[in-house]
């Protein structure tokens, strides 16, 4: 940034009194609450992560220097304001995956194409795309959760939104943009899973995990077999000189089968 960008360092100044006025309304606030979910003091924190924010920003601009404030992200939800006997909800999920191992996808795809005989086409199964397209045609998302590894997939961060309505959505209404229906004062629960916690809980626990290892031993001494089985089934599905009718691992009957 060049200097002639750079904030003054009266503005430094008045974003951190900024910093300190928000910080007397939110504790004011919280003082004076009505309850758990006071829309005060929702309110007030608001305005003071506005305020640390700005000041954070302006700080490091100026000063290349930062502030120990974690800033709340955007996903931190306003109180409920939904009906209290809800009529109809809205479940809204994403699941995010890594396409760890094409290979694999495209094997397990080959399976499914093979046991319908009016699937979509000897080609479907050959690019990852058209596997994709296969195996969630074939399965439901949550078994797709459940199967991942089986799949080649990695999985990456997801949410679940449990929303609140007065009355069920039109059919179609919202299909194009599931989640920029969502209101999030609506919203009656949450749940995030990202690697982000899991990194935080790693650090929080670095003197547990030892002991955890020897158990966890014990308990996974069976994946490691599993994998050996994969690992043959894939060798399978890529020799073209091996009948698959042969092979327990490549029969495509067991994928139907485990639905």
């Amino acid at each position: 940034m060049s200097d002639a960008a750079q904030p003054t360092a009266a503005e430094v100044r008045a974003a951190a009194e900024a910093v300190k006025t928000a910080l007397d309304r939110h504790l004011a606030a919280v003082e004076r609450r009505s309850g758990e979910e006071d829309p005060a003091v929702y309110d007030a924190f608001n305005e003071l992560a506005a305020a640390a924010e700005a000041y954070d920003e302006l700080l490091y601009d100026r000063y290349d220097e930062v502030t120990p404030f974690e800033i709340p992200g955007e996903d931190t939800l306003p109180p409920y304001t939904g009906p209290e006997e809800p009529s109809a909800l809205s479940v809204l999920i994403r699941r995010d995956y890594a396409v760890a191992e094409p290979q694999r996808l495209m094997a397990q795809a080959r399976r499914v194409e093979a046991a319908d005989e009016e699937g979509p086409g000897v080609e479907a199964s050959n690019t990852v795309h058209g596997a994709l397209g296969l195996l969630f045609g074939e399965f439901e998302p949550d078994e797709i959760a459940s199967r991942h590894k089986e799949f080649g997939l990695e999985e990456g961060d997801s949410t679940l939104w449990v929303t609140a309505a007065d009355e069920s959505a039109d059919p179609g209404e919202w299909l194009e943009a599931p989640f920029e229906e969502a209101d999030p004062e609506r919203v009656v629960c949450r749940f995030d899973v990202s690697a982000v916690f899991d990194e935080e809980l790693d650090d929080d626990i670095d003197d547990v995990d030892d002991a955890d290892d020897e158990d966890d031993e014990d308990d996974d001494g069976d994946l490691p077999e599993l994998d050996e089985d994969l690992d043959a089934s894939l060798d399978t599905d890529t020799d073209t000189d091996t009948d698959e009718d042969d092979d327990p691992a490549g029969d495509p009957a067991r994928l139907e089968g485990d639905r």
